[in-house]
C-alpha cells in the first residue's frame, strides 16, 4: 500500500474505513495486477496507465465504484453482456457505478462486484 493510500484510509472514520478495505479487498482479489494509489482524492486502481476502478463515499452512506476506461477513445460495449446481474448504473458508454449502501450490501454482492470488475478490466484492456 502507498504512503498517499495509507493516509487516506487513515483519514476515514472507522466504518466507512471498513467499508472501504472491504471493497478495496474485492478489487484487488478480482484484478490483482491492477496498481493501486489515490487519484480523484480517493482510492483508484489502474491498468498500466489508464484507471479503471475508482472507489469513493457516498455522501448517504455507502461506497461508490466507478469503473471507467481511461483517457483514451474506444468501442462502444455490451453492457449487457458486462453487467448480467444489472448491478451497475451505465450514466455513459464508458463507464458504470455501483453503489453499495453498507457492509451487508457489500459482503452480499461480493461475488458480483469480483466478476463485473473481472469482465470489466478484459473488456477495456
Amino acid at each position: 500500500m502507498s504512503d498517499a493510500v495509507a493516509a487516506y484510509l487513515a483519514a476515514l472514520d472507522s466504518a466507512d474505513r471498513a467499508m472501504v478495505d472491504a471493497v478495496r479487498a474485492i478489487v484487488a482479489g478480482a484484478a490483482p495486477d491492477l496498481v493501486e494509489e489515490i487519484k480523484w482524492n480517493a482510492p483508484s486502481f489502474r491498468d498500466g496507465a489508464d484507471h479503471k476502478v475508482t472507489l469513493g463515499i457516498e455522501r448517504k452512506g455507502g461506497v461508490r465504484v466507478v469503473l471507467h476506461r481511461g483517457t483514451r477513445k474506444l468501442d462502444p460495449l455490451d453492457l449487457r453482456a458486462l453487467d448480467p446481474e444489472g448491478n451497475a448504473a451505465w450514466p455513459a458508454t464508458d463507464r458504470a457505478v455501483v453503489t453499495l449502501a453498507d457492509r451487508a450490501a457489500i459482503d452480499a454482492g461480493e461475488s458480483a462486484l469480483a466478476a463485473l470488475v473481472r469482465r470489466w478490466i478484459a473488456a477495456t484492456r
